[in-house]
């Protein structure tokens, strides 16, 4: 198997993460890690035997692919570095700060020929996976992504933050982009918007009703949507699904339960295991790639443009 050797830009909250899976994936080799606080990085590179760096470009002459959970502000910079060298990135959600730094990243892995993805990770939840081949035509979406307050990614509004991974996954399932889009949106505990909803309207008669919060009492990860016949739950958190579908098989229609079957995991080692493949050649329609990242993000802008 060839092992891709690859680094780690960022190594908080969530970019820890990303260098433990690494350092247990066969087709990966963990070269560096990079964070400006050197205390943070020593500790993570120690733990995941590999190097612990200050800069970014200390490791740009070592590794094939890299992953970057920075602070958004920076995913442009630091991304477009790494891509003008030939290497792969994997960037975090969202894409970037704005559609132009995204058009950036988009352009700079298109010149080098080289692989961009962001990290909308629920794409790879194992509770998605049964559903998706069951899709025909969704009319209509419900969407609630709540999580308690916590003292990170305050750099941007819950839209940016929340929000867009369910914006990401309705856009994804229709395949489509809304022409009708209404927003509210008030901070609570920061200065950014805290407590958002929006109505999206798609021009085949579909609505999304979609709710975020981050100062929320409980984490609630929930996407609900019908179709004609059928009405699915989708428990992000919980890795779970509810789905009824109407029969007609007899004179007498009937509503029955339909369980699928969920192989559970752990949805960020998926996605770091499809980057590494779309690296070496094998493409995955699930992935994100840079320009359905734009697309999340367009909106996401769209809709805070409403609450203003």
């Amino acid at each position: 198997m060839k092992r891709t050797r690859v680094g780690v830009v960022g190594v908080g909250s969530l970019g820890q993460h990303h260098a433990r899976i690494y350092s247990e994936l066969p087709e990966a080799e963990l070269v560096a890690v990079v964070d400006p606080e050197s205390d943070r990085a020593e500790r993570i590179a120690e733990q995941f035997a590999c190097k612990a760096l200050a800069g970014h470009e200390k490791i740009i002459d070592e590794v094939e692919a890299v992953s970057i959970a920075t602070p958004t502000n920076l995913h442009a910079e630091i991304g477009c570095s790494f891509l003008q060298r030939g290497i792969h990135v994997l960037v975090e959600k969202p894409i970037a700060g704005d559609l132009e730094q995204a058009d950036d990243l988009i352009k700079a892995a298109q010149n080098a020929g080289v692989v961009l993805h962001v990290g909308h990770t629920e794409r790879f939840n194992p509770a998605l996976a049964p559903v998706r081949p069951l899709i025909t035509t969704p009319q209509f979406f419900e969407a609630h992504r709540l999580g308690v307050f916590v003292p990170r990614s305050l750099d941007i509004d819950v839209v940016l933050d929340l929000m867009i991974h369910d914006l990401d996954m309705i856009l994804h399932l229709t395949g489509s982009i809304p022409n009708e889009v209404h927003a509210v949106g008030i901070p609570v505990l920061t200065p950014r918007v805290d407590i958002a909803n929006t109505r999206l309207e798609f021009a085949n008669g579909c609505v999304a009703n979609i709710t975020a919060s981050r100062v929320s009492k409980e984490k609630i990860r929930k996407l609900r949507f019908f179709q004609p016949h059928d009405y699915i739950s989708i428990d992000f958190n919980q890795q779970a699904v509810e789905m009824y579908s109407l029969v007609n098989e007899t004179s007498q229609p009937r509503i029955i339960e339909r369980v699928p079957e969920i192989r559970r995991g752990e949805p960020l080692r998926r996605e770091l295991q499809s980057f590494l493949s779309t690296v070496n050649g094998e493409l995955d329609p699930i992935a994100c790639t840079g320009e359905e990242g734009r697309k999340a993000l367009a909106l996401a802008l769209d809709i805070l443009d409403r609450m203003a």
